[in-house]
């Protein structure tokens, strides 16, 4: 994992996928390893009639996966943080019989530390959008709590933990994305 910042790693180690022995062996041959395989392997797109697994990723426009058509349900939202999207991750399993859910984090992501971008997103607010500050600042403080993280491997570790809590027969993995080199990872979970 040359270039990987320390910071990112924490208390989660990253464990890079660079053969498929370096899958874990419970993932493997499943959807998780596959979507695996087609980022950072170079699988050939298979073709897929239905979906087989829900990712769930941050919303930041640096990340593109490598899959099939219909391969996925993707639910993209701040941080990956899927709390507000319950109700679709429920559909994604319930309607679409998905059995796998990949949470992917990824490196400077947006969200952490966002109170340190208050101003800025006030002030975008204000200039892009025409709104008054005090609704921009309103919007700020009631939001920014609900969407802040401290660390993405913290947090996509114990999203997973969460999900798995809620939809136990679900198999769930925490990855994380390399911006600098779009290359998925495992978190490993302590």
């Amino acid at each position: 994992m040359q270039g990987t910042d320390p910071k990112e790693i924490r208390m989660n180690k990253l464990i890079a996928i660079n053969s498929i022995a370096d899958i874990p062996e419970e993932y493997r041959e499943t959807p998780i390893g596959m979507l695996l395989e087609y980022q950072n392997l170079d699988r050939p797109l298979d073709p897929c009639e239905k979906a087989k697994l829900l990712v769930g990723m941050c919303m930041d426009n640096r990340k593109h996966l490598r899959i099939p058509d219909n391969f996925a349900y993707i639910i993209r939202s701040g941080g990956a943080n899927l709390r507000y999207s319950e109700f679709k991750v429920s559909f994604a399993i319930a309607v679409g019989q998905v059995r796998h859910i990949a949470l992917l984090a990824h490196n400077h992501c947006g969200m952490v530390n966002i109170m340190s971008r208050k101003n800025e997103f006030i002030n975008g607010l204000i200039e892009i959008a025409g709104w008054e500050k005090e609704r921009a600042e309103e919007h700020f403080t009631h939001f920014s709590p609900m969407f802040e993280i401290d660390s993405e491997t913290d947090f996509v570790v114990s999203e997973a933990k969460r999900l798995r809590v809620r939809y136990p027969k679900v198999t769930i993995a925490p990855l994380y994305y390399r911006v600098e080199d779009n290359k998925l990872y495992f978190v490993g979970e302590d």
